[in-house]
């Protein structure tokens, strides 16, 4: 079986943040980008972080490594009495 690389990477002006990570590594991947974005010493923000989580999840959802479930019901909410 093949493994394959992945490249995530972040151009602003003359900063570049490239990520290469495999599909087992991707958790730590995550916990990587949310240290960047507490380091007050990197230009790398919190939105950043969560954009780059977003297209991690959208690359695990088409690879098939993580699998994706919709709930089977409609969730209810108590209606208030006041």
């Amino acid at each position: 079986m093949q493994r394959g690389i992945n490249v995530l990477a972040l151009v602003r002006g003359e900063e570049r943040y490239v990520f290469l990570y495999d599909d087992d590594s991707a958790d730590q991947l995550l916990r990587t980008l949310g240290q960047y974005a507490a380091d007050p010493e990197l230009s790398f923000s919190w939105y950043d972080a969560a954009v780059m989580s977003q297209r991690i999840a959208r690359l695990r959802e088409q690879s098939g490594t993580v699998e994706v479930t919709q709930p089977k019901t409609r969730p209810r909410f108590k209606e208030s009495t006041k």
